[in-house]
């Protein structure tokens, strides 16, 4: 962990936003590069979002980084979870949607580990969002420090026996498709404040998972964000349906809230108060591998359905293209770190 620059010890965060499988696969595209870059284990903390906690989850599960990212690759090359999780929680009287999609992220990645089984790897977050107090919710461990989870206002309990997979589920449990994780206070003391709490989406209160890394206790140096989620697009033919403009409101609040971010992490590192900001969104354009790729990916769906060949290796392509054009301009001192 940590990297060495100038004879000093330097903090590396990689924050991995939310846009199901579409996210993941432009994160792979990020992880690949920074293992050829020999920066992958130099990443002290990873704050993940929805897709990024499907993938960062893979990643912290597996010793070996190569066989970790490619267990990550075939399994968004072979899996379909959104439509199975829905009917089968329609079908299930005793199981809901949420409850299926989490049995899937355990047969398929995650084979019964809890939060504790994560203790020897670097520290990483999986954020939600919490329905009872409005705050960023997370399920923390990793680092060799204890596993908890919980909100600034309601307080933390142990998580060291918290399944995995429902953390994950948790995080990109996107409204409506899927209904919230509720946590009776048995599980979470503090939810004993209001009987029990609901968790939904981390993308709800904050897509690109900035908020945990900007913790003073974590001691970053370098933000790597990795921005795969779902940009604002304008259109020609603004919707008049009903439901309709309630997904595109909640739409336009996250991209509001996306804007507010870069420009806090932004004023933070001038003020010197913050690590140095390596972001890079799906649509950008400076950096691509190929002309058209932005566009491509951008327009890719945001659920959790099987990605098209084509459409995986040009998302884990622009992935990897926008971080190391974003490293050479801005942190070129890391491509010869070691």
């Amino acid at each position: 962990m940590a990297v060495m620059i100038n004879a000093q010890t330097k903090r590396i965060g990689l924050a991995l936003s939310g846009g199901g499988f579409r996210a993941a696969a432009f994160h792979l595209g990020v992880l690949k590069k920074l293992y050829t870059l020999h920066l992958l284990d130099k990443i002290d903390l990873l704050s993940c979002v929805s897709g990024g906690s499907i993938a960062g989850g893979v990643m912290v599960t597996h010793r070996d980084p190569a066989e970790a990212l490619l267990a990550l690759e075939n399994y968004l090359a072979t899996r379909s979870v959104a439509v199975a999780s829905v009917i089968g929680g329609l079908l299930d009287p005793f199981e809901s949607r949420l409850d299926k999609l989490a049995e899937s992220y355990d047969r398929d990645l995650f084979n019964g580990r809890t939060l504790s089984t994560l203790r020897d790897g670097p520290r990483i977050y999986f954020n939600s969002t919490n329905l009872a107090t409005g705050n960023l919710f997370f399920f923390v461990a990793g680092g060799g420090h204890p596993e908890e989870m919980g909100d600034h206002e309601f307080g933390v309990a142990d998580a060291s026996g918290f399944p995995l997979c429902k953390a994950v589920a948790a995080s990109s449990a996107f409204p409506p498709v899927f209904p919230p994780l509720r946590l009776d206070s048995d599980i979470y003391p503090p939810a004993g404040r209001s009987e029990y709490v609901t968790l939904t989406d981390g993308g709800v209160y904050d897509n690109m998972g900035v908020n945990p890394l900007l913790l003073a206790r974590n001691q970053l140096d370098y933000l790597i964000i990795s921005d795969g989620g779902k940009p604002f697009a304008v259109e020609d033919r603004p919707t008049e349906h009903g439901l309709v403009v309630l997904r595109e409101s909640l739409s336009i609040m996250m991209e509001q809230i996306r804007g507010l971010e870069f420009d806090r992490i932004e004023y933070r590192h001038k003020a010197g108060k913050g690590p140095t900001p390596l972001w890079f969104s799906i649509d950008s354009t400076e950096g691509e591998a190929t002309p058209g790729d932005a566009a491509f990916a951008s327009a890719i769906r945001t659920d959790l359905k099987l990605l098209s060949p084509a459409q995986l290796n040009v998302l884990a392509r622009h992935g990897a293209s926008l971080l190391e054009a974003r490293l050479t301009r801005y942190s070129p001192e890391l491509l010869q770190a070691h």
